[in-house]
């Protein structure tokens, strides 16, 4: 009785060391395991190792979403430490959706300066988008000491085309702009043989994964997708290094 006692603590041990010592699948396996089962048209980037309970990331462009090692369960959500009460998820996001700001063709955007225009940020802004006017109306005209290069990036109607058209070939370009986008007052139609870069300006928005507007981005190449108020911008300014 003895010796069985001890055999079978000894196959206890063992099985406990196999367990502990268990291979977890590779990276590039979960990838293989995932992606047919997320359908047909869906690619997936990477797939990463996060140290939450086991789970891996799933980044699919710029969205974030997460499995386990067998990728059976798919998690859509935001994970957040709630010691800290950092989202952390949003934080991952924001690293990987960030740019080179330098590398912003800001030739082909409105160019406006505010003050001592010492702090920088880029906006793409469609002309018939409800929240860009708004965000011009109140955030930015509360912010001072700032250069706003502002994109024009149609993406809502083929109208937005021929208004970013007529207020890039308008004499003032920034006035004409906010006239627009703030008071309401049209640009003059575009004079015959005047180019405007809205098509390039298209392409970089879906080369930069900009899927609405506004979008704002940062000298240190973060960005914040949506309208802010003053207060959120001003703090993000302050947060930034220029």
């Amino acid at each position: 009785m003895r010796k069985t006692k001890l055999a079978l603590l000894s196959l206890s041990v063992l099985m406990a060391s196999c367990v502990g010592a268990e291979t977890p699948p590779s990276t590039e396996a979960i990838k293989k395991l995932i992606e047919p089962r997320l359908g047909t048209n869906v690619k997936v980037d990477s797939i990463t190792q996060t140290p939450y309970s086991g789970l891996y990331e799933v980044r699919i462009g710029s969205d974030i979403l997460y499995t386990d090692k067998t990728a059976t369960y798919l998690i859509n959500g935001h994970i957040f430490n709630l010691t800290t009460g950092a989202d952390l998820t949003r934080e991952r996001i924001d690293d990987i959706t960030k740019i080179k700001f330098s590398d912003l063709p800001l030739d082909k955007a409105i160019k406006t300066v505010k003050g001592d225009g010492s702090r920088v940020i880029a906006v793409f802004e469609d002309p018939n988008c409800g929240y860009c006017k708004r965000l011009r109306q109140t955030t930015l005209k509360q912010t001072d000491n700032v250069t706003i290069y502002t994109f024009l990036y149609n993406i809502l109607s083929d109208d937005s085309f021929v208004k970013s058209k007529n207020v890039w070939c308008s004499a003032d370009r920034s006035k004409a702009w906010d006239d627009w986008m703030v008071s309401g007052k049209a640009a003059a139609v575009a004079p015959a043989g005047c180019e405007a870069p809205n098509d390039e300006v298209l392409a970089l928005g879906h080369k930069l994964g900009i899927s609405g507007t506004p979008a704002i981005f940062f000298a240190d190449g973060s960005r914040i997708p949506g309208a802010i108020d003053a207060k959120t911008l001003e703090e993000k300014l302050k947060k930034v290094k220029q």
